[in-house]
């Protein structure tokens, strides 16, 4: 009887998983970077997303978390509580504050070589867009910027 109540359980269990929607990852850009009031010891900036959502199916949020390397070293991190709602087969722009501590801005500075410049360096961009138990959208953009030449974001 034991054996067969764990067969029905586990069958219940893949046929669960086959239920839940197959979602495309987001398109995530980011399309401008604007300077907010400081501390004493931290810069703080709004970072600005383009999220596409390739999906069938709108995507609903209740938060927004994020972690900027640079260089292959922690730089940035931001949270935001705002909502939002993104359509099926649409795109929004997101805007969320992030914090840069001086303590950053140095370990940037000791790990640059010295043949290295402040062009094209590397940069990932991890994310999540908080919808819930199971909805919750993690994301991850990479690319090179030029922080000699804050136009070039």
């Amino acid at each position: 009887m034991r054996r067969f109540f764990v067969l029905i359980l586990v069958c219940l269990s893949l046929s669960a998983c086959a239920l839940w929607p197959n979602r495309d990852p987001l398109a995530i850009n980011v399309v401008g970077i604007e300077p907010l009031p400081s501390q004493e010891l931290e810069m703080r900036f709004a970072v600005k997303l383009r999220l596409q959502n390739p999906n069938e199916t709108a995507i609903d949020y209740n938060g927004v978390a994020l972690d900027l390397e640079v260089n292959g070293r922690p730089l940035a991190s931001g949270v935001s509580d705002q909502r939002g709602h993104i359509g099926r087969y649409s795109e929004d722009i997101l805007v969320i504050p992030v914090s840069v501590s001086a303590f950053s801005v140095l370990r940037q500075t000791l790990g640059l070589s010295q043949t290295q410049t402040l062009d094209n360096l590397p940069y990932v961009l991890r994310g999540k867009l908080a919808g819930g138990l199971f909805g919750t959208q993690r994301f991850i953009d990479r690319g090179r910027i030029s922080l000699s030449n804050p136009d070039a974001w």
